[in-house]
C-alpha cells in the first residue's frame, strides 16, 4: 500500500478509535476494539492482536483478531519479547530471517510488534500485527499503530 493511502487510512481509523475509546475505560476492553477495527480495515493485516505481560513474567495471548493464536510465548525469545526487552517497536520485513522468531502460523511473512504502556510508562502488553506478504510494514506503520495504542490507557 502506498505510504501516503496507508496515513490517510490510519488517521481515519484514529478519530474513529478515539470515539470508541470514550465508550469504555477498560484497557482490555479497548484493546479488543483497536484489534477489531484495525484488523478489518487494513487489508495486509493477517493477524492483528495483543499479548499481555502477566505479573509472573509470561506473555499471554489477549484480544486478537486471525486465526488461532500461540497461548503462551517462550520468554526473551520472538518478535514480541524484543519489542519488550528493546522497550521499542520492531518491523520485520521477514519473519524466517529473524533470530529465534517464533511461528505461529507458516503464512506469516512479515510482522511489526509495538510494547503497549500503562498510565504509568511500565509496558503492560505488545501490540503484535502479522501479514502473510513480506516487507508489509514501515516506520509510517509504527508511528501511526504507536499513536493509536496510546488510547489503551489514555
Amino acid at each position: 500500500m502506498d505510504e501516503r493511502k496507508k496515513a490517510g487510512r490510519y488517521g481515519r481509523i484514529y478519530d474513529q478509535l478515539k470515539e470508541l475509546a470514550k465508550k469504555s475505560d477498560d484497557p482490555i476492553a479497548r484493546m479488543a476494539t483497536v484489534c477489531a477495527v484495525l484488523h478489518h480495515k487494513m487489508d495486509f493485516f493477517f493477524w492483528t492482536g495483543f499479548y499481555l505481560l502477566k505479573e509472573s513474567g509470561k506473555l499471554v495471548v489477549g484480544p486478537y483478531q486471525g486465526p488461532v493464536a500461540c497461548q503462551e510465548l517462550e520468554a526473551h525469545k520472538g518478535v514480541c519479547w524484543a519489542a519488550i526487552d528493546r522497550a521499542e517497536p520492531v518491523v520485520v520485513e521477514d519473519v524466517h530471517s529473524f533470530p529465534g522468531h517464533i511461528g505461529c502460523d507458516s503464512r506469516s511473512q512479515s510482522e511489526i510488534c509495538l510494547p503497549v504502556r500503562d498510565y504509568h510508562g511500565e509496558i503492560r502488553a505488545v501490540f503484535d500485527v502479522d501479514s502473510d506478504k513480506p516487507a508489509s510494514f514501515s516506520e509510517e506503520d509504527s508511528r501511526q499503530l504507536s499513536q493509536i495504542l496510546e488510547l489503551i490507557y489514555g
